[in-house]
């Protein structure tokens, strides 16, 4: 009986060790996800790289949790092409999250490889795409990683403007009631001209008095006191000014100055129903090139251009040739979409370009989205700007093409914008005038001057 009992519990513990065995060399193989793998955030049509915005973020990609098939960690790599097969394959970062940055100076990098640059007398392209992909690879032995397709980005290196092809910017500016509440913003800037000592500036007035001051600071300022277009320093004489776009013209050499009326605007059946669907898209001075520009919204019609929102002397194309001539029945025939406009007054010739417009979207402007954005134009490059802005309360951010694509807050209420989704901007009733500094070294700063 002893002999039976013994010999059960070996057959028993023969049986379990050889449970355990199996048990050890069962293997879990990773499956290809049927679903397969893909980027999940939008991706803009272009991307405008400068050497100054190096540290801001280009671009965000983001995707779904990669599933194989068994419960494994997944490590996930993001890779680059010069020529787009990724034969020649690099590896730009990795992680076990869902998302990866690169930042503008990554961007020029790639894209000095790929043999592009921004040097107007280099034989070598300043537009051209850079390619990218994701690779998930799953942490269990035998699984075959899986990719995104390829990611094609347009990108566009804007020519270095040669010495001497604008402008400079003076050192005396607008300042008052008339246009930032007496400094509580940054003055209206004057720029030289071609004649020495003669300076201009393009300001958008309100109803009140201004002054002129150098370098946005009180004493020597000067205003008219005898209303007979020379300028004076009495301090108690300022120029009563009405709401409207103005050229101010000042010959430094006599004190002499000029206020008139002036803007140029695109007006048509492609953007506010040839004026009765509100004010013309106006167009602001570029002094580094010495031409006008203006971020547009457009449908499907026709553009022309005219000077301070009436008829007469508008501008069409009759030749089709890129120079505006004054033939009223030839319109420009546009198409639906976002563009960048330039004007070069001096010798009539214009662009209209795809491009991407950056906006003010939120309950303080447009109700998050139920009519366009307020469009902000790039009036030098990196710097984009609007003026005569009307906010109600509310909160506001910043976003690309009336897109919610990589949009702008304020997480740290620090005037530097970030990506951050749940930091809007509050804002309050008023006239504003809006500028984003995407040079600047911190981060993209912005600026609301509430008049």
């Amino acid at each position: 009986m002893k002999l039976i009992k013994f010999l059960s519990l070996l057959i028993i513990a023969v049986i379990s060790f050889t449970s355990c065995d199996q048990e050890d060399d069962l293997v879990f193989v990773a499956k290809v996800p049927e679903e397969g793998i893909s980027f999940s955030n939008v991706f803009l049509e272009e991307y405008t790289l400068t050497a100054a915005a190096s540290k801001n973020i280009g671009e965000r990609f983001t995707w779904e949790d990669a599933y194989f098939g068994v419960p494994t960690n997944v490590e996930y790599e993001l890779q680059h092409s010069i020529i787009g097969d990724f034969t020649d394959v690099e590896t730009v970062s990795s992680t076990d999250g869902n998302e990866l940055s690169i930042t503008i100076g990554d961007m020029l990098k790639f894209a000095a490889n790929a043999g592009l640059d921004n040097d107007p007398n280099s034989e070598n392209p300043n537009t051209g795409n850079l390619y990218f992909r994701l690779m998930a690879s799953p942490g269990t032995d035998g699984g075959l990683p899986v990719f995104t397709e390829t990611q094609t980005l347009s990108v566009v290196l804007p020519e270095a403007v040669e010495s001497g092809a604008g402008f400079e910017v003076a050192s005396w500016g607008v300042v008052g009631s008339g246009y930032n509440n007496w400094g509580a913003f940054a003055d209206a800037k004057f720029y030289t001209t071609a004649t020495e000592g003669v300076i201009v500036s393009y300001v958008n007035l309100i109803d009140g008095d201004i002054k002129f001051r150098e370098n946005n600071e009180w004493g020597g300022d000067l205003g008219d006191a005898n209303g007979d277009g020379i300028l004076d320093a009495d301090p108690e004489n300022n120029i009563a000014v009405t709401a409207g776009d103005y050229k101010i013209t000042i010959d430094t050499n006599d004190n002499s100055y000029t206020i008139e009326e002036f803007s140029w605007g695109i007006v048509g059946s492609g953007y506010n129903d040839w004026g009765n669907g509100g004010p013309d898209a106006k167009l602001y001075y570029d002094y580094t090139t010495d031409t006008f520009k203006a971020s547009v919204m457009f449908v499907d019609g026709d553009i022309k251009f005219r000077m301070n929102n009436a008829w007469g002397g508008d501008l069409g194309d009759a030749n089709g040739d890129g120079i505006l001539d004054a033939d009223p029945e030839n319109n420009i025939a546009v198409t639906a979409g976002h563009y960048f406009v330039t004007v070069d007054l001096k010798d009539k010739s214009y662009s209209i370009e795809e491009a991407t417009v950056w906006g003010a979207v939120g309950s303080g402007y447009n109700n998050w989205g139920e009519t366009p954005d307020a469009a902000l134009t790039e009036i030098q490059p990196g710097i984009w700007y609007a003026e005569n802005v009307n906010l109600i309360d509310g909160d506001i951010k910043f976003r690309p093409n009336n897109e919610w694509n990589g949009d702008y807050g304020d997480a740290n209420e620090d005037n530097i914008l970030d990506q951050d989704p749940e930091n809007n901007i509050a804002v309050t009733a008023g006239n504003y005038v809006i500028s984003i500094d995407f040079n600047d070294v911190d981060g993209p700063r912005y600026y609301l001057g509430k008049r």
